[in-house]
């Protein structure tokens, strides 16, 4: 008999050989249906796979992420059979399940796969999985797999790192794939699919290699879950930040200035600055100093801090001085130019904590292939801050910045989120440097830090940085996406290279602990989450432009900046729409740029002191005096959003 341990801490003893399945049939026939794959001692598996030895064992349904992971792998082997029956002389490389869906990579070689081409492959796939056939895992020797896919270069590369012993195909009806498991028990679960889209992708992610098809898709177990999807992508289309930002005026890229180098327009500049004073006045209030540091760094600083090794392939080139043969780089992260700062003083015990901040420019060479808008750039600045404390105070600093991040997420609107502790990687230690002892102690930290203040969280291995472990904070937006917004890292590691230090109270040198933190993480990134998330309508306080004034003619154009400017003496921003239009065409078009409030003057106004109200989302408010207009906005609460209330 072997012990079989749930996840909630129970156990039963079963006869050695039963699968997962057998499992949740002893629990319950409606579990049992509703299985589609499991954890057994850690690793991903089929409901069908023997267990012959104790194990934990956790059941995963649709619902489950990992459950998701196992449908939609399995659905990449549908895409791909469909794929060979039509187009037989193709190439496979690899088909991995995605945060949603499933891509494969294909060598069409001389044939091209367009959209047209999609629904016929939707049907296939369809009609495949209706037979309802079974996924058999079985091992394969590494002479037998090599002389499989002799023709194909693609696998034979993947077969040939991999050892003899460790090899496993994967059969369903009349298609074998190499692969290393994790499906769900039988295709005729699926019953929903849909290609999304089709893009180059080079092989492993480098340019130098054959460019292939990545074949996107999707598949869900109910038709009603796949529509809801497509309507959900429908949305996300109309809330894209790259449609946005050009509609809003809020960012531009240029050819000539470079890829992935963004061009911040007036109102785009304008949205950064109240960001960045936002976060700069609740930063003064917990004790920051803020510095600056320069955009290039000579070579030797990030040899030292480790980022050279790690990241020197995907930075840009060395610049090389002209005569004195040294070289510099443009700067991939802000961390090594503030342990410089925190050298340049003498410091004790009664300092610290200190707490440098800056919003950073940061530079790192993504290829073309992966940019997307202000998601993914080559420059970015980061809002950056780094805690240079004792180890007595490094919990009580870690969770003053837990605080900082939630106050930051509840003024903007994110309120869906879950923390990530973002750990090592237990079989791969060689990514990382430092102590196992110091690592040990960094991960304690951001646990019960964690705890302290009560964040959902979930762990994950081989997310760490390469210098010490983070706390992510993974936030959904309005259309249910996830995205990593804020991190802190607790890193022992840095300092040591750097040899920083202060003096204890015992009058001897010590050692500091160093914090690293961004509550928005990046601002380009945060800006495109932000302008998705609320569709361009700001917050109020945060709008580039608060309101438009509305002329309906040149006459009163001049009352229009009178306006303007005592607006403007009360902190509220906006502008003068002078263009000889239509007050109902300037209407219109103030709608679509989303100014939250339209001031229209004229005779009226003029005579009486006032301005006709508009405020968007809710239509005409009336007639009211400047005074009380003045006094209806800062009310307003999303004004008063800035300053937490």
């Amino acid at each position: 008999m072997i012990k079989i341990t749930l996840p909630d801490g129970s156990t039963r003893e079963f006869e050695a050989g039963i699968s997962a399945l057998d499992v949740a049939k002893s629990i319950s026939d409606g579990l049992a249906r509703n299985t589609i794959s499991a954890i057994v001692n850690g690793k991903q598996v089929e409901t069908a796979t023997p267990i012959t030895e104790d194990a934990t064992v956790q059941l995963l349904t649709w619902n489950d992420d990992l459950g998701k992971k196992a449908f939609w792998h399995s659905s990449a082997h549908l895409l791909a059979q469909a794929i060979l029956e039509f187009y037989p002389d193709a190439k496979l490389t690899i088909g991995p399940a995605i945060e949603n869906g499933f891509y494969y990579d294909v060598d069409f070689g001389d044939e091209t796969l367009s959209e047209k081409d999609f629904e016929k492959i939707e049907k296939k796939m369809l009609e495949n999985a209706k037979k309802d056939s079974h996924f058999k895992l079985y091992p394969v020797s590494k002479a037998d797999a090599l002389k499989e896919y002799e023709g194909n270069p693609f696998k034979t590369e993947l077969i040939e790192n991999l050892n003899d012993g460790d090899i496993t195909f994967c059969t369903h009806d009349n298609f074998t794939d190499l692969c290393r498991g994790g499906h769900i028990p039988s295709t005729g679960i699926v019953k929903a699919v849909k290609i999304l889209n089709a893009a180059g992708a080079y092989w492993r992610g480098d340019e130098k290699n054959p460019q292939l098809t990545r074949v996107y898709g999707i598949s869900f177990p109910k038709q009603k879950e796949l529509t809801e999807y497509l309507e959900k992508l429908e949305e996300a289309k109309r809330r894209d930040h790259r449609k946005l930002g050009k509609e809003l005026g809020i960012f531009a890229f240029s050819e000539k200035v470079g890829q992935g180098l963004p061009l911040w327009l007036p109102k785009g500049a304008a949205l950064r600055k109240k960001l960045e004073n936002f976060l700069s006045e609740a930063q003064k209030k917990a004790g920051y100093e803020f510095v600056m540091t320069p955009h290039i760094g000579n070579i030797e600083l990030y040899k030292t801090s480790g980022h050279y090794e790690k990241y020197g392939a995907d930075s840009f080139q060395p610049i090389k001085t002209p005569n004195e043969g040294e070289e510099y780089f443009l700067k991939p992260m802000n961390c090594p130019h503030h342990c410089e700062i925190y050298k340049v003083g003498q410091w004790s015990y009664r300092d610290l904590p200190k707490r440098f901040a800056e919003f950073g420019t940061v530079y790192r060479y993504e290829q073309s292939g992966e940019l997307h808008g202000l998601t993914r750039v080559r420059c970015f600045t980061q809002d950056d801050a780094h805690l240079f404390c004792t180890p007595d105070q490094l919990l009580s600093e870690f969770e003053g910045v837990i605080d900082l991040v939630l106050y930051v997420f509840r003024n903007l609107g994110f309120e869906d989120f879950v923390t990530q502790v973002s750990l090592r990687d237990p079989e791969n230690r060689e990514k990382y440097i430092g102590t196992d002892e110091n690592w040990e102690k960094a991960e304690n930290a951001i646990i019960t830090a964690a705890k302290n203040k009560g964040l959902k969280t979930v762990v994950e291995y081989g997310e760490a940085a390469f210098y010490g472990p983070k706390l992510d904070f993974m936030v959904k937006d309005a259309l249910g996406r996830k995205w990593q917004l804020g991190t802190i890292q607790v890193d022992y590691n840095l300092p040591e290279r750097f040899d920083l230090s202060y003096i204890g109270s015992d009058g001897e040198k010590h050692r500091p602990v160093m914090i690293h933190r961004a509550p928005f993480g990046s601002m380009e990134r945060f800006i495109a989450i932000l302008l998705e998330n609320t569709a361009g309508d700001f917050p109020l306080w945060l709008a580039p432009d608060q309101y438009i004034l509305l002329p309906i003619s040149e006459k009163y154009v001049d009352y229009a900046k009178k306006v303007s400017q005592l607006l403007e003496n009360h902190d509220i921003s906006g502008l003068i729409d002078e263009r000889n239009e239509k007050t109902g065409k300037k209407i219109r078009d103030a709608e679509l740029a989303k100014y939250p409030f339209m001031l229209i003057v004229g005779e009226n106004e003029e005579n009486g002191g006032t301005v006709s109200v508009r405020r968007r989302g809710e239509g005409d408010l009336g007639t009211m005096p400047l005074d009380d207009f003045i006094a209806y906005f800062k009310n307003a609460a999303e004004f008063n959003a800035e300053f937490g209330s």
